[in-house]
């Protein structure tokens, strides 16, 4: 009657009852007789997938807010990303009125073998025009996408060229990289941004830490901003090669699921690297478990703003269909017994999603005093026994507000419109060999490139071109960010790298700066790591004070 009925959990109890000649249970019976009332009475016709489909959905709904169905293809595309591969062509594009326009081919690649190359405009795909048809970048990837050996064939123009060039690309695997930079920031600090943790986080995370300890490391900037979390067991590795022997990593512990600890195993190889750790209110979920590791030993100075507060762990249940209902069985604490998940009211996940925004608009991310300290959460740091809070993400040692300063409506809409990418695009077009021989590397770019005002004219023409309305103090405000930002894409593309984007624009990072700051100051260092923060403790004050008028 029902063809998932093997596959989907709730209904694999039944078929064990049935097994053992037991009765159904009415609650299960019940929903049988709903389903078959639906597909055979209805008035117009059902599809039995789609009502155990909406069956699934409807019962994670009422749950917590990160149990979730996906189908086959949304369960692809959500683990492609954290797998570190996926089979394709091995290009990275953006699109240039209408165009695929090629920033770079993977080295080793498919694309790259064939002897496609930078600046290349990709223009049919298996007979199939792609250029200037207004295609999604989600139908592009389609076509360019496939099974490891299939074969696809793309028609490129290149340069003045008026013949198009004919390439015929056998698809592998093309890898994809959770560390988005490393390299030097000064002389004895390494610098590594993770996006996401990924089955091959760890690896990468080694071989970053090998390179910049070849290049004089003696202190590290983790940047951990925005990174939305991942595989728990890749933070858990990678908290392994800074803490001692026995030390705890994180514990979870559920309704059906016994606590179970991870430990350190001594075997690490940074156990005495001074550390900073850069996180903001995207920081989640794995970033919280490695961050929350890391400030209950007073391992690392955490530096930015309050993270998103995700400690639910879940559980992936597969399907034979190729579905998946990720379904939350546990939750996650730090060493010092922190649960950091905030609050939330089950079935209510629109309130949920919410959360961010309300903390923008009740200022938190600009001012230190809005943020609310509940001092029944109250914990303490297993080394140094500083103060701590648990139940709403990992407040961060150091507070560092968001920069608004050089930021406009004009900026915005420059960005949103697709100005930025498209300005960079044509001027990497059309000076790329002679910037590859006037700046060989990308520390001699970024000593020596600047955008000149005839580009930045350019830029203000093309943005009224497309109907962006030029502000004279808005562009003032704002011409600063947007040079730097600029410059940041066109390093990226001429040198197929994105760390030199990272390079670049974190000249002016805030966050950066700071963490920077602390660690080239021993003794503020220090202090930090010893003593607990006067803002916390003045505003944990003033929350204990509010609870107890309200009595």
């Amino acid at each position: 009657m029902i063809r998932r009925i093997s596959t989907a959990l709730l209904f694999a109890a039944i078929c064990a009852l049935s097994a053992v000649s037991q009765p159904i249970p009415e609650y299960l019976q019940k929903l049988l007789n709903a389903q078959y009332a639906v597909s055979t009475f209805y008035v117009d016709s059902t599809s039995n997938d789609k009502l155990v489909e909406d069956a699934i959905i409807g019962m994670l709904e009422k749950l917590d807010p990160h149990s979730a169905y996906s189908d086959a293809k949304e369960t692809k595309e959500l683990e492609e990303p954290l797998q570190g591969e996926f089979s394709g062509i091995g290009i990275q594009f953006n699109m240039n009125h209408d165009t695929l326009y090629v920033i770079q081919t993977i080295a080793g690649g498919p694309s790259e073998k064939v002897g496609i190359l930078p600046g290349d405009r990709i223009v049919t795909v298996n007979d199939s025009t792609i250029a200037g048809v207004k295609m999604k970048n989600t139908d592009i990837m389609k076509r360019l996408r496939g099974k490891k050996g299939s074969k696809v064939t793309v028609q490129v123009k290149r340069g003045n060229q008026r013949e198009l060039i004919t390439f015929r690309i056998t698809r592998d695997n093309i890898p994809l990289y959770s560390i988005d930079a490393k390299y030097m920031v000064d002389d004895h600090t390494g610098y590594i941004r993770i996006s996401n943790f990924g089955a091959k986080t760890y690896h990468e995370m080694m071989e970053a830490l090998d390179y910049l300890n070849k290049q004089g490391m003696r202190q590290l900037i983790v940047d951990l901003t925005d990174n939305g979390g991942g595989y728990l067991e890749a933070a858990v590795d990678i908290c392994n090669e800074f803490l001692q022997r026995d030390q705890m990593i994180v514990y979870t512990e559920g309704r059906a699921a016994p606590r179970f600890e991870s430990r350190a195993t001594g075997t690490g190889h940074y156990k005495d690297l001074k550390m900073a750790i850069m996180v903001s209110q995207f920081s989640a979920s794995a970033s919280e478990i490695f961050t929350g590791a890391m400030q209950d030993w007073d391992r690392a100075v955490v530096v930015g703003r309050r993270t998103f507060a995700k400690g639910l762990v879940q559980r992936p249940f597969r399907f034979n269909d190729g579905s998946m209902m990720r379904l939350t069985v546990a939750r996650y604490y730090t060493p010092s017994g922190r649960s950091i998940q905030k609050h939330y009211t089950a079935g209510d996940k629109r309130a949920y999603d919410e959360d961010i925004y309300n903390r923008y608009k009740e200022g938190e991310y600009y001012n230190v005093d809005s943020i609310q300290f509940n001092d029944t959460l109250r914990y303490t740091t297993l080394v140094n026994g500083r103060t701590i809070y648990g139940g709403g993400g990992i407040m961060p040692d150091v507070f560092v507000p968001v920069d608004t300063t050089s930021y406009s409506k004009y900026y915005r809409d420059m960005v949103a419109k697709g100005i930025v990418n498209q300005f960079c695009i044509d001027y990497v077009d059309r000076h790329r060999k002679e910037l590859l021989k006037k700046y060989p590397t990308i520390d001699d770019f970024d000593r020596g490139f600047e955008l000149s005002d005839t580009d930045m004219k350019d830029f203000v023409a093309r943005g009224e071109a497309d109907n962006v309305k030029f502000d004279a103090e808005q562009y003032a405000t704002s011409r600063g960010v947007l040079m730097r930002m600029m410059k940041g894409v066109i390093a990226r593309d001429i040198f197929s790298d994105s760390s030199a984007y990272t390079v670049i624009v974190n000249h002016e990072n805030p966050e950066l700066k700071i963490a920077l700051d602390i660690l080239n100051d021993h003794d503020r260092y220090e202090r930090i790591l010893r003593e607990d923060n006067p803002d916390y403790k003045r505003l944990a004050e003033q929350h204990r004070q509010k609870r107890e008028s309200a009595k």
